[in-house]
């Protein structure tokens, strides 16, 4: 019974704290119930618990991505019991090590394998790095600030290696994740103590959910926003289905989504053209990817669409092209709108941009290269919506942008070390088949007698064997 009541808790935290709609300070706290559990089990129940409680808690997304994303059923429960299994091996994984006396190790390897697991599926799969834990801290922005020098690999190791350093119930382990918690919240404040950039154009966000007489009443949209200083205008994904279109205003750049051959974002009157690199499978499998960047305002400002927000990598090459922030025409699917706005906040403050985010369907928003929200509002059914900010001049250097995903080959290296260690053991250390066993399973001498306390466990020292005695 207490084994279920273990796993069904993290179920649910895990339930709440990860999903479209996270908490995030549930998030730190999902992995610690079944930790707990995998500390007094065997192998194969530790293994289940893992990977039960990552199916029990992520089941919730089977209608987005069968309904929403049109995603085949089988496509989906792959997507969802592949890293489960992952998730139980974090588990075993931690379970071995802890009995074979390396607790510092075992804390470490649940964060390994899961780091190693999202950063495999950002390399292969066709989603980018949609699937981290990152994007639970969005709205914590102390933890946030580590982006900018490990990506969101080196949150998503420190929301799992801290409940695991607790959970294997050593101080110096404890104290050891107290100082790295410590110093990722103090570099975090002191980004954050630092004042936005606002010396740069100002930028007006326009978008509506109604599909009746777009042209004439995004025309009227753009007219009241260049009234009220807006040096750029920024409209949502896939909005028109032609190039020619009456958004020439002076002084003025309109960077508009059209969905033709390619879905592209157009700037009028510049010319300025991007194509959407990163299409989601089945639903946009008729448009042809594009390859290269596109920037206005010389190199200081990138176009940039939606879902091409969920890799890394192409806001990195934007940032070291000399981009201080991103335009992009967004299109979301309403129970979606918070965590791919914040995706998109993610990655400015990884690569140190501001990123001016216009969705249909879902947030307007315009946040710094903190991640802090500058302006937002939601896209509103009958009107239009508008948002407006100063983007900054000059985009912020980090460490991410020079050294990219070290962190997650990091981890992948730290994963290769705990298998090592779960399969080669230390030569003289002490072992059990397992810690429940060696709790409860007496040992009897030759003669009859129970042997001292200490001799529950066996040792592969040879020096610590007893010597054989008669008995009379």
């Amino acid at each position: 019974m207490e084994r279920i009541l273990l796993i069904l808790a993290s179920a649910v935290l895990m339930h709440f704290g990860t999903g479209l709609h996270p908490v995030w300070w549930l998030t730190w706290l999902a992995p610690l119930p079944v930790l707990f559990l995998a500390r007094r089990a065997g192998r194969g129940t530790a293994f289940a618990a893992g990977t039960l409680v990552w199916i029990a808690g992520q089941v919730q997304m089977w209608p987005y991505f069968t309904r929403t994303l049109e995603m085949p059923p089988a496509l989906t429960a792959a997507l969802i019991i592949g890293p489960a299994l992952c998730y139980g091996l974090g588990v075993l994984l931690f379970r071995t090590l802890l009995v074979r006396g390396r607790p510092l190790l075992a804390a470490a390897a649940v964060p390994a394998v899961w780091v190693s697991t999202e950063y495999v599926m950002n390399l292969a799969g066709p989603h980018g790095a949609w699937w981290s834990l990152a994007y639970t801290q969005a709205d914590f922005l102390p933890m946030l600030q580590t982006a900018s020098v490990t990506g969101v690999w080196g949150i998503t190791f420190l929301l799992l290696f801290v409940p695991a350093s607790i959970a294997v119930l050593r101080p110096r382990t404890a104290v050891l994740s107290g100082v790295l918690v410590t110093l990722t919240l103090g570099h975090g404040f002191v980004r954050l103590a630092t004042p936005a950039d606002t010396g740069g154009r100002k930028v007006a966000l326009v978008a509506t959910d109604d599909s009746e007489d777009l042209v004439r009443r995004y025309g009227e949209a753009i007219d009241t926003a260049v009234a009220r200083g807006a040096e750029i205008v920024v409209l949502p994904e896939k909005v028109f289905t032609t190039t020619d279109l009456p958004f020439t205003r002076p002084g003025v750049e309109v960077v508009a989504g059209i969905a033709m051959e390619t879905n592209s974002a157009v700037s009028y009157p510049s010319g300025a053209r991007y194509d959407k690199h990163h299409m989601i499978p089945g639903v946009e499998r008729k448009f042809r990817p594009g390859t290269s960047l596109a920037f206005l305002d010389g190199n200081r400002l990138g176009l940039i669409i939606c879902k091409d927000l969920d890799y890394p990598g192409l806001v990195r090459d934007y940032r070291k092209a000399g981009a201080a922030a991103l335009l992009a025409p967004a299109w979301d699917f309403d129970e979606d709108a918070w965590l791919h706005s914040r995706m998109a906040v993610v990655r400015g403050v990884e690569s140190g941009v501001a990123v001016a985010r216009a969705a249909r369907q879902g947030w307007l928003t315009v946040s710094d290269d903190r991640g802090r929200i500058v302006a937002e509002r939601y896209s509103d059914k009958s009107g239009m919506t508008t948002v407006t900010a100063t983007l900054p001049r000059e985009g912020s250097a980090t460490l991410y942008t020079v050294l990219g995903d070290w962190a997650a080959w990091a981890s992948a290296g730290l994963l290769l070390l705990a298998l090592g260690a779960a399969v080669h053991p230390v030569v003289g250390r002490r072992q059990t088949s397992s810690p429940a066993r060696a709790a409860t399973t007496p040992v009897v001498t030759t003669a009859g007698h129970a042997p001292p306390a200490h001799a529950s466990e066996p040792s592969s020292d040879p020096s610590a064997m007893p010597r054989n005695r008669r008995v009379k």
